[in-house]
């Protein structure tokens, strides 16, 4: 088949290169970055010099893959293609929309008589080589138009549709917010291992657990090379933490249901203190420390 792909960067780019060349399909690539686009068609893509141009290059009924980043970027690609497409044709959100936007956005589109499509990817830089771990939201028959590229971008069994429009954004919202939770469980354990009385290495340490322990996973693996790579201390790395936006809205939505989720929660409160070049609320507490016991405090320099 035939698909246009929006956005091609380091996880729409490895996409588009999977796709062409684990299968017979063909890709029409746009980006604004006009080196990401001759990437592309040096796998075999079809480079488009803009939006309109991308549309014009597909046979109808059109597949429209945006994989741009939440937000802004994905509202404006969307109202543009919604303009520029005609009854029949096919918009798929691969990003990391907010599963709401999607519900929405999947009435807009039926209301221009399209199909809409969204899909939670994870599966990261890596996605390339093994695949990509595909959340579907949509009517059973858009998605079926856009199974054959599914086929391809996942492993055996790596995608399954969830629900109708936003169902699929939903679920990885809730796989976001579980890593979180994950991440910060190993960052704790690893952190009280460094500061404990054995000259442990933690690169051997998280290598172990993937041999057969109940706590092996893809994280710990990931754990193990950033090890061996920048060593027992991450001397090399500055302790602060983004995040992508779903953790905060798998806790709204909690808050929402009345449904306690407090190591999600805890593990995102976790990454706004890791930010702060020092904590106002640290000082509060020296401070009261000092009124009511008379605790030594650190001066500021």
């Amino acid at each position: 088949m035939q698909i246009g792909f929006v956005g091609l960067g380091r996880m729409g780019g490895n996409m588009v290169h999977r796709i062409l060349r684990d299968s017979g399909h063909a890709v029409v690539a746009w980006d604004p970055a006009a080196a990401a686009v001759e990437q592309a068609a040096g796998h075999g893509a079809s480079g488009a010099g803009s939006l309109a141009d991308l549309v014009a290059r597909l046979d109808a009924p059109r597949h429209v893959w945006m994989m741009v980043p939440a937000g802004n970027p994905t509202e404006q690609t969307f109202t543009a293609l919604l303009d520029a497409l005609e009854p029949g044709d096919l918009i798929v959100d691969g990003g990391n929309s907010r599963w709401t936007e999607s519900r929405a956005r999947g009435e807009r589109a039926r209301a221009h008589e399209l199909e809409f499509v969204d899909v939670g990817t994870s599966g990261g830089v890596w996605g390339l080589e093994v695949g990509y771990c595909m959340m579907v939201g949509g009517a059973e028959a858009a998605v079926g138009r856009i199974a054959p590229v599914l086929d391809v971008l996942a492993p055996p069994d790596g995608w399954a549709r969830m629900g109708p429009s936003g169902a699929g954004h939903y679920v990885k919202m809730v796989h976001n917010g579980i890593e979180y939770g994950l991440m910060q469980a190993y960052a704790e354990g690893f952190e009280l291992m460094h500061a404990s009385e054995f000259d442990l290495d933690l690169a051997t340490i998280a290598h172990l657990w993937n041999q057969g322990s109940v706590v092996r996973s893809w994280l710990c693996e990931l754990a193990a090379r950033a090890f061996d790579e920048e060593g027992n201390d991450l001397a090399g790395l500055r302790g602060y933490v983004e995040d992508s936006g779903e953790g905060r809205w798998t806790v709204f939505d909690a808050i929402d249901k009345d449904v306690p989720a407090p190591v999600i929660t805890l593990a995102l409160m976790a990454r706004f203190s890791s930010r702060q070049d020092e904590s106002y609320a640290a000082k509060v507490l020296a401070a009261l420390r000092n009124q009511f016991g008379g605790h030594a405090v650190k001066k500021a320099d």
